[in-house]
């Protein structure tokens, strides 16, 4: 990947902190557990998944850099939602978790040298993952929920 389009890759991973805080800004106790159709999420079960998701890629980037070909694994979204608790549990400790993953993360990706960019591993249910792989996967997924919480408050308002 160019250095020019890594580095607007970073910036958009660092952006989508405040990106997704905005969407969530004022948000009511219907907004939080609207579903804008019977397959999608509330925005409190997207928060939780933010914060569960934030904190497992911060891992797996952490790993890729400190050890040798690591083996990344794969989890299944559904079960944590459903195991966790994602529809009931309030969501201010989540959406911190969600910051201080990225801040933390934000920190480590502005000192990575060429060669820590070019490192990998293996994903369990990808194959080849390496760090650049994971800056596209994840400088797009805070604005991503955060379009997927827009159009579920919007939807509390339809009915």
């Amino acid at each position: 990947m160019e250095e020019g389009a890594r580095a607007e890759l970073v910036e958009r991973y660092k952006e989508g902190t405040r990106v997704f805080a905005e969407a969530l800004e004022g948000i009511t106790d219907v907004e939080l557990d609207a579903r804008s159709g019977p397959e999608e999420w509330t925005a409190r079960e997207v928060v939780h998944h933010m914060a569960d998701s934030e904190m497992t890629s911060a891992i797996r980037l952490r790993r890729l850099i400190a050890e040798d070909a690591p083996t990344i694994q794969g989890y299944d979204q559904e079960e944590y939602a459903q195991r966790l608790f994602y529809g009931e549990r309030p969501i201010e400790a989540s959406t911190e978790a969600v910051a201080a993953a990225r801040r933390t993360t934000g920190d480590i990706l502005d000192r990575l040298t060429d060669q820590q960019w070019a490192r990998s591993g293996t994903h369990t249910e990808s194959g080849p993952y390496g760090v650049e792989a994971w800056l596209e996967i994840y400088a797009a997924h805070a604005h991503d929920h955060a379009d997927q919480i827009r159009r579920a408050r919007e939807s509390a308002h339809l009915g």
